[in-house]
């Protein structure tokens, strides 16, 4: 079999590849491990640079008749014993106005279906599962299917297999992983009908997340230390009940459908980043090349944007009647940019990675003056949409830290923060 474009791993990375090349002519097969759904957790908050991404595909309207927008999401932190409200703020999208200000939330399974459906009527797109790659051999890829092997030749091959990733070993790349003290419990509870937005609510030792999705159900996001789920199950889910009802009353006639361990799932965040994604006609993208802590839902989205890049790039190789593009310049496009959204993930777990009073102190102040000041505010919500980029400079420290006093003056000339073609696609310009 022959193909211009090989892609291993049929999740929304892969398939969003698949369909952008395959929407302007480029022979592309995608293989899928997985012959159904998985009912694993993952990534489900699509941010604003993904909608718009889907948008440019034609493929926005369809996902949003199954999403959930949020325009905010709700900080809360309460004190444990007396269970009143030390802080609460907002953190609203509604500032990258006028660019896509809202992000959605949408069933994993659901949205890669619609990605999937819409590639499939493309002639030019492939797609067989379940299939594993095998290796790789003089410019063919050995994919197994049905207990049989065979070959698919192309020009390029591209990983996007996920955390274990064959093309990632092709290429001899190895990971440095690191690990938190904490995993999380997360489960799926039908929504209160006020719960619209998303809502993150801790203590100084307890933490939860509640992000709404479609059909009146919401996404929970328990955290707890490193290795406590079988101290929790021994507890049992009366236990568990009582700990989300505690910290979120308006779940309390909700969490009785918490009344089976199989509805619950265990996620242990680590992070790691390769140090480099391309070798020659090979490339890797999303978790094959990156992996993020959950805290700030950015998995899916970084997969997303690596995919845009490539395949924008890709498609002007296979368009250039001169000299083609390197791959390489979806590195150097994606590299620093993943770097940043891992750092920041990474700064904001460690806020709720320790549980001490002296840590939610800290939080609150950090997340007051961040409230309070216009321009820490833009830029922590425009480095989480996916948008732009804006590296805190000195005096946003020192604002965050108290050291200074908030700033009430908005930034001027806002559009200078965030990406345009020029910086997405380089190589065009």
């Amino acid at each position: 079999m022959n193909c211009q474009v090989f892609i291993s791993g049929g999740g929304i990375g892969g398939l969003l590849l698949g369909y952008k090349l395959a929407a302007q002519g480029i022979c592309v097969c995608v293989i899928e491990q997985l012959a159904k759904p998985s009912h694993v957790y993952k990534g489900e908050l699509l941010q604003p640079k993904s909608l718009a991404l889907l948008k440019e595909a034609g493929l926005l309207s369809k996902v949003e008749k199954c999403g959930q927008k949020i325009h905010h999401i709700d900080v809360v932190e309460l004190d444990n014993d007396e269970n009143d409200v030390l802080m609460k703020m907002k953190l609203g999208y509604e500032q990258l106005s006028p660019f896509i200000n809202y992000a959605l939330m949408v069933p994993h399974e659901e949205l890669k279906e619609i990605i999937r459906n819409e590639a499939m009527k493309l002639d030019e797109f492939t797609f067989i599962a379940p299939a594993r790659l095998i290796g790789f051999e003089n410019s063919r890829a050995i994919v197994e299917k049905d207990k049989k092997s065979f070959h698919i030749k192309a020009d390029y091959f591209i990983g996007a297999e996920g955390r274990r990733s064959p093309t990632r070993d092709q290429m001899r790349l190895k990971l440095k992983k690191k690990h938190y003290n904490h995993q999380y419990l997360t489960a799926t509870l039908p929504r209160p009908p006020a719960l619209t937005e998303g809502k993150i609510i801790s203590t100084h030792n307890r933490f939860i997340g509640l992000f709404p999705l479609p059909n009146q159900q919401v996404r929970t996001v328990y955290l707890i230390n490193h290795g406590e789920y079988p101290l929790i199950k021994k507890k049992g889910l009366r236990f568990l009940q009582k700990e989300f009802n505690e910290l979120a009353p308006e779940l309390l006639e909700y969490t009785l459908a918490l009344n089976d361990w199989s509805k619950i799932q265990l996620m242990t965040p680590l992070t790691y980043h390769v140090n480099r994604y391309v070798d020659n006609h090979f490339a890797i993208i999303g978790d094959a090349a990156h992996a993020v802590h959950p805290i700030a839902g950015q998995g899916m989205n970084l997969a997303m944007q690596d995919a845009a890049i490539l395949g924008e790039l890709l498609c002007s190789v296979y368009q250039s009647h001169h000299e083609r593009p390197s791959l390489k310049a979806y590195e150097h496009v994606r590299r620093k940019r993943n770097e940043f959204v891992l750092k920041i993930s990474d700064q904001s777990a460690l806020l709720y990675s320790f549980r001490f009073h002296l840590f939610q102190r800290l939080r609150i102040r950090s997340m007051k003056n961040l409230g309070n000041d216009h321009r820490l505010h833009f830029k922590h919500i425009l480095n989480i949409s996916g948008l732009g980029l804006s590296h805190l400079s000195l005096g946003d420290y020192f604002v965050q830290s108290s050291l200074l006093p908030a700033r009430k003056k908005p930034l001027k000339n806002l559009s200078r923060y965030f990406f345009n073609k020029e910086n997405d696609y380089p190589w065009k310009y």
